[in-house]
């Protein structure tokens, strides 16, 4: 039997949903990784709290039945909206689930870990989008890659790596050698003015290694001057062509309180191009 690539989807309903833009973005972007995608829409259930006050100044059960509703509905909305930017360029089967208020974060970082990977909507003024991709980021143990709406579809012919030998850059090349098209090409990007680096022309060695192994593969170095690391990473990603930017994603929570290293941060503040995060 084939083996199939399935990408994972979870789009949150409450207390808002990401973007038409960014969903649609995300959903086209799937399509060009020639994989399935699975789609689990998380409508809330909000728990009933009695008080001898909540009928006489506002209909609190009522109140909580209209945003259940409109949960629900928003997450038909969102399976239709994939549906029909999917059409017949991709195979998508989908779910919905209901879970208590609070616990989409935790069941969609949970459920990622089924999937070969997960591609994520993304929205710097959504803050539904930031809290859903920092938990599966961080929470499944699987790649995620966060498409901004500004993303447009195209074969994945050219991936960027942000190299510095650590571990988590190891586990991003890892992730991103399978979704690299036949005969693509990958550019290996190290930052030579942003930390010590521990050994010379890391980026070198890397293309080197990859070349045995029959990759096309570019080193770059690059120079901060006055940019964020996550400004240079990008810049140079998107000067050279590359469809995908692949990196070490930096960070741990605490009861929800992510603390973030300085490119992920960057990065999460200003997304300009598709980006593996692999954790």
């Amino acid at each position: 039997m084939p083996r199939t690539r399935i990408a994972y989807m979870p789009l949150a309903t409450y207390p808002e949903a990401v973007a038409n833009g960014s969903i649609q973005a995300a959903t086209a972007f799937a399509a060009s990784l020639e994989c399935r995608l699975h789609v689990t829409t998380f409508s809330v259930g909000i728990p009933q709290v009695s008080s001898a006050l909540s009928g006489l100044l506002l209909d609190v059960p009522g109140l909580v039945r209209a945003a259940e509703e409109k949960s629900k509905a928003e997450g038909h909305r969102l399976k239709e909206l994939v549906h029909e930017v999917a059409g017949s360029r991709l195979d998508v089967d989908s779910t919905a689930r209901e879970v208590v208020l609070g616990a989409a974060l935790d069941a969609a970082a949970a459920e990622a870990r089924y999937y070969d990977l997960s591609v994520l909507p993304w929205s710097g003024e959504t803050v539904a989008a930031q809290e859903m991709a920092q938990a599966v980021v961080f929470g499944s143990g699987r790649p995620a890659i966060l498409v901004p709406p500004s993303a447009s579809p195209a074969p994945l012919d050219h991936i960027a790596i942000a190299w510095d030998a650590s571990r988590v850059a190891a586990r991003a090349l890892g992730d991103a050698l399978p979704l690299l098209a036949e005969g693509g090409r990958l550019s290996v990007l190290t930052v030579q003015d942003e930390k010590p680096l521990g050994a010379p022309d890391l980026a070198g060695v890397l293309a080197a290694s990859l070349a045995k192994r029959g990759f096309n593969a570019t080193p770059l170095e690059i120079t901060l001057g006055e940019r964020t690391i996550a400004k240079a990473l990008q810049d140079t990603a998107l000067s050279e062509g590359a469809r995908v930017l692949a990196m070490g994603g930096f960070g741990h929570s605490r009861i929800r309180d992510f603390i973030l290293g300085g490119a992920t941060k960057g990065i999460l503040a200003d997304l300009r191009l598709p980006v593996l995060l692999a954790h």
